[in-house]
């Protein structure tokens, strides 16, 4: 995916653009390529970005540490106000005390707009943050080899091993 040079949305039909894209994203690591499609609309203060997308990612579960596959999809907007962006202020403006709610992610009218770059980052923040692979998970159960030995809990087996390369 290119970037999209903000101006030429004005000469677009409707002024958006739009795409369907399939491609592996390189700092997204999936089993199936991103599939989706993507809308950018330019209104007069601000541009209105839309995209559907899905793949499949490999996560590794949060008790049992089994991997297992999670289909990952998001159906998402955002508003992404046109004006200056911290970077390009000078330092007059700087010295300025910035209100919360001017808190918004800003573009250069003039700038260009990463649509992949926007993508993945909305795929990230579709991660679930609790990785469970079923919903009746249980978490390994420590063995005991004999009644006089310690228990063990597999997933420490190779800090154990690390811990015996060091004396004392």
């Amino acid at each position: 995916m290119d970037a999209i040079y903000i101006p030429h949305l004005l000469t677009a039909p409707q002024r958006t653009m739009g795409f369907q894209f399939k491609e592996f994203f390189p700092t997204l690591e999936t089993l199936t390529p991103v599939r989706g499609h993507f809308r950018v609309t330019y209104k007069t203060t601000f541009l209105e970005v839309m995209a559907k997308a899905e793949t499949i990612v490999t996560l590794t579960c949060h008790r049992c540490l089994q991997q297992y596959n999670h289909r990952l999809s998001v159906d998402t907007s955002e508003i992404i106000w046109l004006g200056v962006s911290p970077n390009d202020m000078d330092a007059e403006h700087l010295a300025e005390e910035v209100a919360l709610e001017d808190l918004v992610e800003t573009v250069s009218p003039q700038g260009y707009f990463d649509p992949q770059d926007w993508i993945y980052q909305q795929l990230c923040l579709a991660l679930p943050l609790r990785q469970l692979c079923s919903g009746d998970c249980q978490p390994p159960q420590p063995t005991q080899a004999h009644e006089n030995d310690e228990i063990i809990d597999g997933r420490w087996a190779a800090l154990k091993a690390l811990k015996q390369q060091f004396p004392g």
